[in-house]
């Protein structure tokens, strides 16, 4: 249950602010809603209260789960599956959609792998930034760090070419 003023990460959006939890009709059905602003677009979001868990609604993540986070990007042993850029885009998409920072961060550290040995689809480049950006928002949240130093560390991580 998260209370106003709560912050809160919705799976492929990212971090947000619980700003009301209102009671709406919607089909003859009273519902209880979250209405939760999303901090890096400012979009509002209406989320059952009763189905949070499910869509995958969470607090974010502790201070303490921060260096897994650094150890997945650091991660090199891995294999990249060589299949067709929009199979792989598809799995991404999913892993995003999770919700799970961890799985964010594979995707990131795997498209940055993959931009080092060949030229990125524009869907894979902008999956990159957008798994960057729910990555540097949610460590930010959680370190109360600025955002620009959280990117700096994930920067320092991925030798650029």
């Amino acid at each position: 249950m998260f209370k106003i003023g709560d912050l809160a990460v919705y799976p492929a959006q990212g971090v947000g602010v619980i700003e009301s939890i209102e009671k709406r009709e919607i089909m003859g059905n009273e519902q209880i809603f979250y209405i939760m602003k999303i901090l890096g677009n400012s979009m509002t979001i209406m989320i059952p209260t009763d189905s949070a868990q499910s869509v995958g609604l969470r607090e974010v993540i502790s201070e303490e789960e921060i260096p897994k986070v650094y150890e997945i990007l650091k991660e090199r042993d891995v294999i990249i599956d060589k299949q067709t850029w929009n199979k792989r885009y598809k799995e991404y998409l999913e892993k995003i959609k999770t919700g799970s920072v961890f799985e964010i961060a594979r995707v990131l550290r795997d498209l940055f792998i993959l931009k080092y040995n060949k030229d990125l689809s524009f869907g894979e480049r902008k999956m990159m930034d957008t798994a960057k950006n729910l990555l540097i928002k949610e460590m930010s949240v959680a370190t109360q760090d600025e955002e620009t130093k959280i990117e700096q560390n994930i920067n320092s991580i991925f030798p650029v070419h």
